[in-house]
């Protein structure tokens, strides 16, 4: 076995989770998490039940790596939108950012609501899932902790961490009309109104 052998494996078994994970993604958002096998991901990936198990030991553990995923590329678009600023926050362009970049895929919803109703009927799951929301809410309080003494926040939400809360919300409450009724644009110009407005009006304390 040469030295290029451990890494061309695992090269081929990072492939075969990234396609085993998109074709689970596909599945779910078509079907619904508890209406799939994982003979039915396997399928659609091309793959065979070994190949699943080499990589996941249930389907559960596969929606929850499908789940960090997503959350961590959402995490990441909102940190760098709010990131741009410097040391102050131009809210009215940061939010123009960040609901610019922002991931706001019906399926993705779809499956994202899957693994809510999921969550909470589990409190293991529930627990993580609870995790990755607060790493979305540090990102927003971190960045909006950095702009202190440069921009205030509306008095009645407290401090950086209450106005990460309800960024959040926001986008929760957008997200719901989203998977209604598909449209996309408008789902992006009233997240933009409402995070204007939330970071934006009545009296200001400091960040």
């Amino acid at each position: 076995m040469t030295e290029d052998t451990p890494r061309r494996v695992t090269r081929r078994r990072a492939a075969t989770r990234a396609k085993l994970l998109q074709a689970a993604f596909e599945v779910f958002a078509a079907r619904g998490f508890g209406r799939v096998s994982i003979e039915e991901v396997c399928e659609a990936a091309g793959f065979s039940r070994g190949a699943f198990y080499s990589n996941f030991a249930t389907l559960d553990e596969l929606f929850f790596a499908l789940y960090q995923e997503r959350a961590d590329l959402i995490a990441a678009q909102v940190a760098e939108a709010l990131a741009q600023d410097g040391p102050g926050l131009d809210v009215s362009a940061a939010v123009a950012r960040v609901t610019d970049v922002l991931l706001l895929d019906v399926d993705w919803l779809l499956v994202k609501t899957d693994f809510l109703v999921h969550a909470a009927r589990d409190p293991e799951v529930a627990r993580a899932l609870l995790d990755h929301r607060a790493r979305l809410r540090e990102a927003i309080a971190d960045r909006l902790l950095r702009a202190r003494g440069h921009t205030g926040l509306p008095a009645v939400l407290g401090d950086a961490q209450g106005a990460a809360h309800a960024v959040v919300a926001a986008y929760d409450g957008v997200t719901v009309q989203l998977l209604l009724d598909r449209d996309v644009e408008a789902a992006r110009a009233w997240l933009g109104r409402l995070l204007t407005a939330l970071l934006t009006d009545g009296s200001r304390v400091p960040a």
